[in-house]
């Protein structure tokens, strides 16, 4: 742990879910955080996004290179990661560090520093930080360095599933559930039985990380519904044409039976794939198609 300062005098790290990550999708809470926080920590692409609007600084505002002087020199810690030191309109300085997928520990505590020094801190997530985001390092971080003196808040954010949901029309307006096919802390058992529990219980079932091993999830979902039932298959839901899979933010409607038809829509990390249930149907007006799932089977007059 580094150096104490007084409880009052701390800042707070703030986990912000950006949801997709283009301003126009964010909400004002996750804007305001990062337009205000000392030190912001968020990867190149985010950086990219946030830049569009002024939620941070132009790469042309760096006022100078941040060194292990910055947190470390005012908590005694050993050591900082490094990043850029940026003025916003208004002559206010804010330290931006690049966040990447190997280095999270070290950011955490580079945060953890810098609270203890006095600053506001925004970790940036994508999507919503409770949604295989970010939220739980950091509390798992806290507990490792019995970093109980930290303010945490979460800031949340649109994930896939409600973007890609939107995009297809209302196929979520019954009862849901997202299950991860990352095989990276459990084992691919224990993700198959949770698909055969979500497709028995009637769940309409929304597929993250479906570059690992969707067609496999898929064939256990077909074992306990019918072939015909709908699904939708969507890219970067919310990023229009600054989508990272393909060439732009996409959504297919298919079926079940025909998910395995559509490997070049599956493009990498931001793929999801809604997955409709008995009562899921395709809506079709001129404008085109939409996925619709009734609540309960209520028609007009229920209204």
């Amino acid at each position: 742990m580094g150096g104490q300062t007084d409880t009052d005098e701390r800042g707070t790290v703030y986990v912000v879910g950006i949801g997709p990550g283009l301003p126009h999708a964010m909400t004002q809470r996750a804007k305001d955080v990062i337009a205000t926080a000392d030190c912001v920590i968020a990867s190149n692409l985010y950086q990219e996004f946030l830049r569009r609007d002024g939620t941070l600084p132009p790469e042309d505002a760096e006022i100078e290179r941040a060194t292990d002087g910055g947190a470390a020199a005012m908590t005694d810690s050993p050591g900082s990661e490094t990043g850029t030191v940026l003025e916003r309109p208004g002559g206010t300085r804010q330290t931006l560090i690049r966040s990447t997928m190997g280095r999270q520990v070290e950011l955490s505590r580079e945060a953890f520093d810098r609270v203890r020094a006095g600053q506001d801190v925004a970790h940036v997530s994508g999507g919503d930080p409770n949604v295989y985001g970010k939220s739980d390092l950091l509390y798992t971080m806290a507990d490792a360095e019995d970093a109980t003196d930290i303010p945490i808040e979460i800031v949340p954010g649109v994930t896939a599933a409600l973007g890609g949901a939107a995009n297809l029309g209302a196929p979520l307006s019954n009862d849901f559930c997202t299950i991860s096919l990352s095989d990276k802390w459990r084992g691919w058992e224990e993700i198959e039985e949770k698909l055969r529990a979500a497709a028995i219980s009637g769940f309409v079932i929304v597929l993250y990380n479906c570059w690992r091993d969707y067609q496999r999830a898929i064939d256990v979902i077909r074992t306990e519904r019918a072939d015909d039932t709908p699904i939708g298959i969507f890219n970067d839901a919310g990023r229009g044409d600054a989508g990272r899979n393909l060439e732009d933010e996409t959504h297919t409607i298919t079926t079940l039976g025909e998910a395995d038809r559509y490997d070049d829509e599956v493009g990498g990390m931001g793929t999801s794939i809604l997955v409709g249930n008995h009562e899921t149907n395709v809506w079709q007006n001129e404008y085109g198609k939409h996925l619709v799932t009734p609540r309960g089977g209520r028609d007009v007059d229920d209204f």
